[in-house]
């Protein structure tokens, strides 16, 4: 029997809290999970900072990947005999679901922001590369990677293949909205992911939902906007985000100033030079970034210090809403009076923005172009569905942006009283 076939003597479950069971019997499944570069997910947490405001927020990336490979497994269970579904595809797009987040780094985003990586491109290398998982791939075929790597890069030919992993009602979201709900303990990320799995239809180039469904793709919808606020943007959690990225910023700076450690980031080092490697990035997770974290509270630069010191004891900074882009003089003018009292505003006067496009119709010529979700009618006709639907179309195309500036005010308190650069930094921050 070809390796491509090959099933397990006997299925094997992971008992899983959203899914109940994930479900294996494929041997080209079992032993991609076996490999290196897909247990490394287990040290890298689904929520970065978020468990520093939902305690129970510490899943991690590798519960997430076997969750979209099991919403997947189950729609091409079901796409099973039906028109323009080609069976064939099926093992292709169970391992592109199973392996779409494999370039993720510790705390995933705010790493990525500070050293320019792009998650994408590493899954793509740990994909082609010589790795454990491209060794399993090949055993497929020669071409098999490649066609991996392009279902999850998006550039791959069937669309429809393509939308199952990416799109905006896809396996993906499908499986971190209700696991990130669960996880964090918040009720906003429930809705009937059995409905929608349902009336999923293959067309030529996406998945569509039949129309009956509409009101199940509704309340998704709802729910991916109310964890996105409530969630994955809470003012806490940038909080913590911050601190991390300054942290990082921080010791790349004093690398680059030849400031010599205590104890030598290795595991940094080409991040720093900007010349990281395949491996250099594979051995990067947060048990690394923790046990640095932990020797930088012996280092003698003071803001360094300071800042692992914040993130590991969860001393974050606090914060205001606030728009710099509205308020550029008063900006420039905290920046100064921070100087003054010997603050440095570089890591000690931050502000963040967060925002979100909750659903968007189709806009040609956009940089991202979003394929949206259409229903199908019974006439086998396809509509939009913020046309169908009035509470997606209320949401349709707007985008909401937030605003926080972050500071450490237990810093700024400590400040004589009578300090004329006191009185008006909080006139400015709390007026």
């Amino acid at each position: 029997m070809a390796y491509r076939d090959e099933k397990l003597e006997e299925e094997k479950v992971f008992k899983d809290p959203v899914h109940r069971y994930v479900h294996v019997r494929d041997r080209v499944i079992w032993d991609l999970i076996a490999t290196p570069e897909f247990q490394r997910l287990r040290r890298i947490k689904q929520l970065g900072t978020s468990y520093m405001t939902f305690h129970g927020a510490e899943h991690s990336r590798f519960n997430h990947s076997l969750g979209v490979y099991e919403i997947v497994r189950r729609i091409v269970s079901n796409f099973e005999n039906r028109l323009n579904w080609k069976k064939e595809q099926r093992l292709l797009v169970l391992c592109a679901a199973l392996l779409h987040d494999l370039g993720h780094g510790p705390y995933s985003h705010s790493f990525e922001k500070v050293f320019g990586l792009d998650h994408e491109e590493f899954t793509r290398k740990i994909i082609l590369g010589n790795t454990g998982v491209n060794h399993v791939l090949r055993k497929v075929s020669a071409s098999f990677p490649k066609k991996v790597a392009e279902v999850i890069n998006k550039t791959y030919g069937d669309k429809l293949i393509v939308s199952i992993i990416s799109s905006q009602i896809d396996a993906d979201r499908m499986d971190y909205l209700q696991r990130d709900a669960y996880f964090t303990g918040v009720s906003y990320g429930h809705f009937d992911m059995e409905r929608i799995l349902r009336v999923m239809r293959p067309r030529e180039d996406q998945v569509v939902i039949k129309e009956s469904g509409m009101h199940a793709v509704e309340d998704y919808i709802m729910s991916r906007y109310q964890m996105y606020w409530q969630v994955y943007f809470h003012p806490v959690t940038r909080s913590a985000e911050v601190i991390l990225t300054k942290i990082l910023h921080r010791a790349k700076a004093l690398y680059l100033s030849d400031y010599t450690f205590k104890l030598r980031p290795e595991h940094f080092i080409s991040l720093f030079d900007g010349d990281i490697t395949l491996d250099d990035y594979t051995r990067l997770d947060e048990n690394i970034t923790g046990f640095y974290f932990q020797s930088w509270l012996e280092e003698e630069d003071d803001i360094l210090r300071d800042l692992c010191e914040r993130f590991l004891n969860r001393r974050l900074f606090k914060y205001v809403e606030f728009n710099p882009l509205l308020h550029v003089k008063e900006m420039v003018e905290l920046s100064k009076l921070f100087y003054e009292v010997g603050i440095d505003p570089e890591y000690y006067l931050i502000d963040d923005s967060s925002s979100d496009l909750p659903y968007d119709f189709y806009r040609p010529g956009e940089e991202e172009e979003r394929l949206p979700i259409h229903l199908q009618l019974p006439n086998g006709k396809l509509k939009e569905l913020s046309r169908q639907s009035d509470i997606v179309e209320a949401i349709s195309g707007k985008k909401r942006t937030d605003h926080k500036l972050y500071f450490p005010q237990d810093i700024l308190e400590a400040l004589p009283d009578d300090s004329r650069q006191k009185q008006r930094i909080f006139e400015i921050l709390f007026q």
